[in-house]
């Protein structure tokens, strides 16, 4: 048997690809900071109500668990998107804030979310409409 699989296609895809490395590199690595279910909402609910607590976060979270939750706020901390400060309370008290350089993804969030919103019209609308592989 044959193998086909996009052999026919593959140089047209490549110059559509926005000139992007072949492996999208960058792609990849801004995902592996914001990527993930919880950071882009985290960032978010963070911008929203700044400083935000611990506890509020939380509670914003639906569905998380305090062990995620911590893991993936150390990971923004560590990749600089968000700094920490912890008070000597008790009981103690925790803050997060967003970075200059995690405020700088309030924009990209915004054309993100803006991407979903015409996305699900398309799907529902058909706002462009599918290329069959014969159009090709």
């Amino acid at each position: 048997m044959e193998n086909r699989t996009n052999n026919e296609h593959q140089t047209l895809t490549k110059a559509t690809n926005l000139d992007l490395p072949q492996n999208n590199f960058p792609v990849t690595q801004i995902l592996k900071v914001i990527g993930g279910k919880w950071k882009i909402l985290l960032i978010s609910a963070i911008a929203e109500e700044c400083p935000a607590r611990f506890g509020e976060l939380r509670k914003k979270m639906d569905g998380v668990s305090q062990a995620m939750l911590t893991t993936q706020l150390r990971e923004l901390e560590r990749d600089g998107i968000i700094c920490r400060k912890a008070y000597a309370e008790s009981p103690p008290r925790v803050e997060y804030k967003l970075t200059e350089l995690g405020k700088t993804l309030i924009n990209v969030i915004g054309v993100m979310r803006d991407w979903w919103q015409m996305y699900l019209e398309n799907q529902e609308n058909q706002l462009f409409p599918e290329v069959g592989f014969a159009d090709l």
